[in-house]
């Protein structure tokens, strides 16, 4: 629990997990394991920062006792997810479904997808606002399935993780104080993820047997499910390690993806010179690495680690909601740190922004008093009154 309450848990953790993976995986090339030992180092700094600042989340019981449902914070939420969701089958009724019609269609943006995407890419608060702010049953896991499926129909793997670690991260914070931390109910989220992230994988790319990477003994002897898995994992860092191999230097990625419409942010078809042009991520620090060199991916990580912070401060004194949001999302966003670039964009700035400008607008709303949920509607109370 100490652990859990560890705000560089959701950074400097996965990033060293991530770059152990991808030792394991390849047989790296020469001058490559400097880039990995780079976010290796920056990693183990952010902990040991972490540790001696002192920084944690309120106490859980915090995250407990505070009651959303039926507050002007949760009637702002529950209708900011409803748009989201009118959003998102907007999204299936006039677009082809890539589940069902067309694997590859889900990198078709055109005819004014792209603007509804923006919306409804954040399909996965639909999960911890309905676990917290619906007090009808129906309500409450209509938007929980509502917030899996879709990414899943659209084969959105990111916004299906997201999801899920969302609606995990709920379930650990809010469960009963005497009953024990929800493992087995926290796994089972965690394998239906990683098996529908390899089978959607497959559906989206197709095989692995035409990469050429430098691949090591570990990821040929795996099955394909698995291999699907350590290639998600240690790619981002793996390409890291090359592009800065290379000294190749390219600011236009960055700004494409952090001003809004200045240019498309994918990496394929681009002059960068990855090793193989389908695997073409470089974790978040990647963009900072091609504009200025290692010395700005390192400083990225730093000013990531304090961002993080930031919505750690927000959560005192007593949780508010949309400070619940933008934690979970930061939380998210660290924790895929070694994948891809998902906290230094500009949607994910416009989700903040717009969660901070929801929470002042329910600070107008009348005050009205919340009615007490039933406790055993939820899935984080694990014992029996009596």
């Amino acid at each position: 629990m100490r652990l859990l309450r560890l705000p560089s848990l959701w950074l400097a953790v996965p990033l060293l997990f991530a770059c152990a993976v991808t030792v394991m995986t390849y047989h790296l090339p020469e001058g490559y394991g400097e880039g990995i030992t780079l976010l290796a180092s920056c990693a183990g700094a952010v902990l040991l920062l972490d540790l001696l600042a002192g920084n944690r989340l309120p106490p859980l019981a915090r995250f407990r006792l505070r009651q959303y449902a039926g507050t002007r914070e949760a009637f702002v939420a529950l209708a900011f997810a409803l748009a989201v969701l009118g959003f998102c089958l907007l999204d299936l009724l006039l677009f082809p479904v890539a589940l069902v019609d067309d694997p590859h269609a889900y990198a078709t943006m055109e005819g004014g997808r792209e603007h509804i995407r923006h919306i409804s890419d954040m399909c996965w608060v639909l999960p911890p606002v309905g676990l917290l702010c619906a007090r009808k049953r129906w309500l409450r896991w209509s938007l929980v399935v509502a917030g899996l499926v879709f990414p899943v129909l659209v084969i959105d793997r990111n916004r299906l993780l997201n999801g899920l670690f969302a609606l995990a991260l709920v379930i650990v914070l809010r469960r009963d104080e005497h009953a024990p931390l929800p493992w087995k109910r926290v796994v089972l989220i965690a394998l239906a993820g990683a098996t529908v992230f390899s089978v959607l994988g497959m559906l989206r790319s197709g095989p692995l047997e035409g990469l050429t990477l430098p691949f090591g003994d570990v990821y040929r002897a795996s099955p394909q499910g698995i291999k699907w898995l350590l290639l998600y994992i240690s790619a981002g860092p793996y390409n890291f390690g090359a592009i800065q191999a290379k000294h190749y230097l390219d600011a236009s990625f960055l700004i494409h993806q952090t001003v809004p419409l200045s240019g498309s942010v994918a990496t394929a078809g681009t002059p960068i010179p990855l090793d193989s042009p389908t695997v073409n991520v470089g974790t978040e620090f990647f963009p900072f690495l091609m504009a200025w060199g290692p010395a700005s991916a390192a400083a990225s990580v730093f000013v990531l680690y304090l961002w993080l912070h930031w919505s750690v401060r927000r959560l005192w004194p007593n949780v508010p909601l949309f400070g619940l949001l933008i934690f979970l999302r930061m939380a998210y966003v660290c924790l895929m740190a070694p994948f891809a670039p998902q906290a230094f964009i500009w949607t994910n700035v416009d989700f903040i922004v717009l969660c901070l400008l929801m929470q002042l607008f329910a600070a107008w709303l009348p005050v009205r008093a919340p009615v007490p949920p039933d406790p055993s509607a939820y899935p984080w109370n694990t014992t029996r009154s009596t």
